[in-house]
């Protein structure tokens, strides 16, 4: 008979103590983004007492989508033993309920210092050079001050910029579209940050 993903977590049960249930929890929650490395999966796999290491990848799907939820969904930290369907034994149940709330506080404060911090535009002016007998076209001039809000107090930066008119509008649609590219990349990384 096929177990159900929740029929993998009785592995945890193999585990020596609470503080290795909880050590995977905390290194599964820092390599939410690189995913676990060989010597880290071979760690687990002697915690648990596992032969096969193909037994590991269910239990870690689960363990994972459960501290999603306490993380990533607005999940108050007396609703998380509700997240447990009746098959979880109550024990574990119990367990994994007292460490995901010890947490996830903890996590929620990491996820708010994971995003990425952009430079963003605090103010841009530009003015149309006066035409000197040497120029043949007339030139823009642009400045962009640009604030930093990771770095104080000297987080800002200032560029100028010589263009000719005509690739003025080429580089303000350049620069409206790397917004739009950032800010799609920003919204993708919030949503894949676990």
């Amino acid at each position: 008979m096929e177990r159900t993903l929740w029929g993998h977590l009785p592995l945890l049960v193999r585990a020596n103590s609470k503080e290795s249930v909880e050590f995977i929890l905390q290194t599964l929650w820092k390599t939410r983004k690189s995913g676990l490395d060989a010597d880290d999966r071979r760690l687990i796999c002697e915690m648990l007492q596992l032969q096969n290491e193909a037994d590991l990848d269910p239990l870690l799907v689960c363990l994972r989508m459960l501290i999603r939820k306490c993380v990533y969904e607005n999940i108050s930290k007396n609703d998380i033993q509700k997240l447990f369907p009746e098959e979880v034994l109550p024990e574990l149940q119990r367990l994994l309920t007292l460490l995901l709330q010890k947490f996830q506080r903890e996590w929620r404060d990491d996820i708010h210092t994971d995003k990425v911090s952009l430079p963003r535009l605090k103010a841009m002016t530009w003015n149309m050079a006066t035409q000197d007998t040497e120029m043949t076209e007339p030139m823009a001039v642009i400045n962009l001050k640009l604030q930093n809000d990771t770095q104080a107090p000297q987080g800002e930066l200032d560029l100028k910029f010589q263009l000719a008119k005509e690739t003025l509008d080429t580089m303000l649609n350049s620069m409206y579209s790397i917004r739009d590219q950032l800010s799609n990349l920003v919204g993708a990384m919030a949503q894949l940050s676990f």
